[in-house]
């Protein structure tokens, strides 16, 4: 795996690929609160790209004119997060969106684990560590979180392409895609206010 470093954007001559990995590391869990510190990319080859995110300093033009280009599929685990993330940051609407959790969920019903390590060992028989996870991102970071971040991303495509074939198997490709299709609405909600609270229940 080789690791690009950037801090505060994309260059302008990064090339993204029509399917692209996502992941975010934020200082916490409520994104009107906690900082957005890092965001990973993969094309879906051996590269990951990491941004480090300083919206005081520099705003992402580039990463956000990605972000922003509906022609291009992204892939993230968990993506009403990361996208709400995006959201309230970027002030963006995020389309054409992937989720291997909710793609999991859907098709691998004999089973309660849908984390990415998980997926990872099931799907691909790699093993993956999680030690970083909960570190501190605001700062200036290690090698190992480096590590850690990009091997977020390193593994989506090849996540994608078994569950897409389980969603197919399982006739449940149309589901899938309207629930990746929510997940705008799901993050507006999440956002004012509803992040808890069911609207859909009795």
């Amino acid at each position: 795996m080789k690791i690009n470093f950037y801090n505060g954007d994309l260059p302008e001559s990064f090339k993204a690929a029509n399917i692209i990995a996502l992941d975010s590391e934020t200082m916490g869990l409520n994104p009107k609160r906690d900082k957005l510190c890092l965001v990973q990319i993969s094309n879906g080859d051996e590269t990951c790209h990491l941004v480090k995110i300083n919206l005081f300093f520099q705003k992402p033009v580039n990463l956000i004119k990605i972000l922003k280009n509906n022609k291009i599929q992204k892939i993230f685990h968990y993506a009403r997060f990361d996208v709400a993330v995006f959201k309230y940051n970027f002030k963006i609407d995020i389309k054409n969106i992937y989720c291997t959790k909710i793609a999991s969920k859907l098709v691998r019903t004999y089973t309660d684990k849908h984390g990415y390590k998980d997926l990872c060992s099931e799907l691909l028989g790699k093993s993956i560590s999680k030690t970083e996870q909960s570190s501190d991102w605001g700062g200036d970071l290690s090698k190992e979180q480096q590590r850690y971040a990009a091997t977020d991303v390193l593994y989506l495509h090849k996540i994608k392409d078994k569950l897409d074939k389980m969603l197919l198997r399982e006739n449940r490709v149309k589901l899938a895609n309207a629930c990746f299709d929510f997940i705008q609405y799901r993050t507006d909600l999440d956002i004012n206010g509803w992040s808890e609270q069911d609207i859909f229940k009795h």
